[in-house]
């Protein structure tokens, strides 16, 4: 069973958009592309035609990867109440730093404006889960590193 990945519901609408207009629209410029570079004749020394295939390629990996996405997605709306959840914008500062960070919890898909995306199922994003503004956290890195941050709001 695939993995759930949790949405808001706008990038869910944006990546249903995406794959839409790669299954047709997209389909049929591959298509128109891969046709013309065949009329230019060889093709093993047919620059346009590998460019094609390959962007073709390239294609349908993104087509693959999103419907895998919207088959297993979760819409989730960011609680309001301060309480970290997929969604939720937090400002975090490592312990013995006076700089803060700002990420966005929740999918690589969600990115937007000039925000970094943590993973829920990172070891900070999972740690950060269910906190509010106040609450140190500690974690461990992959390396096994524990690490404390404060986190310093929640959007």
């Amino acid at each position: 069973m695939a993995e759930t990945t949790q949405l808001s519901q706008a990038a869910h609408d944006r990546l249903r958009a995406e794959l839409e207009d790669l299954t047709t629209r997209g389909r049929v410029d591959i298509a128109q592309k891969i046709e013309a570079a065949r009329l230019l004749g060889d093709l093993s020394e047919n620059g346009d035609y590998h460019a094609a295939k390959e962007e073709q390629g390239k294609m349908e990996g993104r087509i693959a990867h999103l419907s895998a996405i919207l088959e297993s997605a979760e819409i989730v709306e960011a609680e309001s109440g301060g309480t970290v959840a997929a969604g939720s914008v937090v400002t975090i500062r490592y312990d013995g730093d006076d700089d803060t960070e700002r990420y966005l919890i929740g999918s690589i898909e969600e990115r937007h404006d000039d925000l970094e995306v943590m993973s829920p199922g990172s070891p900070l994003g999972a740690a950060l889960l269910g906190r509010v503004a106040g609450d140190k956290v500690e974690y461990e890195t992959p390396t096994g590193a524990k690490l404390e941050v404060e986190l310093v709001a929640v959007d």
